[in-house]
């Protein structure tokens, strides 16, 4: 694996130099991956935007795979873990699925980075990335269908429909956006979603639900997730 050169200290460059971190590098190369995918990612074009010179990239990373390397392990880290990690607080698995899809659906059609990913999956670098992630989502979001009290295959099965419904939405959201609810329509076009979800196996009725919420609660999370 290409590694990151490690900071240990700092030099002269100016207080740019100073100011950007392994993070700030990674941030914008995923900036310019859901502008115009991998190919976009050059040290010279990402340096203009950052403000700094080329130094201050060679002072962080080896080389370009490096820079692709941490880009990608920071996509992993802010788009799953920090998400799963800030929603862990919520006691009702249900509750939490469903601010989970909310919030993950307006980041996606909000941002093109997961559909420029997706279709950068013929990169190795890229393929793995994705694999990785994927893999822990769909068991995250399968441990919640467990919490719901549903057996490990079926949890999995659930699982695994709920992100094949997360990624369709995504793709739609930039491909033709206008075949999408939006607003309030669109929550409860996603608690249809979940309430198909969540009905237990051969029932036609409605399954648990995923709305019992708080109701002033719910209108100032759904505002805190719009920013």
């Amino acid at each position: 694996m290409v590694m990151v050169r490690q900071r240990t200290k700092e030099t002269g460059g100016g207080a740019a130099r100073q100011r950007l971190t392994v993070q700030d590098w990674a941030d914008a190369a995923l900036a310019a991956m859901g502008e115009g995918g991998l190919a976009a990612v050059a040290v010279e074009p990402l340096a203009v935007r950052l403000g700094t010179t080329k130094g201050s990239f060679y002072w962080h990373f080896t080389n370009r795979d490096a820079l692709i390397e941490a880009a990608l392990d920071r996509w992993a880290e802010t788009r799953t873990e920090t998400v799963i990690a800030e929603l862990a607080d919520e006691p009702d698995p249900g509750e939490r699925l469903r601010r989970l899809f909310l919030r993950a659906t307006r980041r996606a059609a909000e941002d093109p980075l997961e559909v420029s990913l997706l279709a950068s999956a013929a990169d190795p670098r890229v393929a793995a990335a994705l694999a990785r992630v994927t893999d822990r989502r769909i068991g995250h979001i399968a441990a919640l269908f467990s919490e719901l009290g549903f057996p490990e295959d079926e949890a999995h099965r659930r699982g695994l429909l709920a992100y094949t419904a997360y990624l369709g939405h995504t793709q739609l959201s930039h491909a033709v956006p206008r075949s999408l609810p939006a607003g309030p329509a669109r929550d409860r076009h996603l608690d249809t979603l979940l309430e198909t979800l969540l009905r237990p196996a051969g029932t036609p009725g409605a399954g648990p639900d995923v709305r019992q919420a708080n109701p002033q609660r719910r209108v100032a999370e759904s505002a805190a997730e719009r920013g």
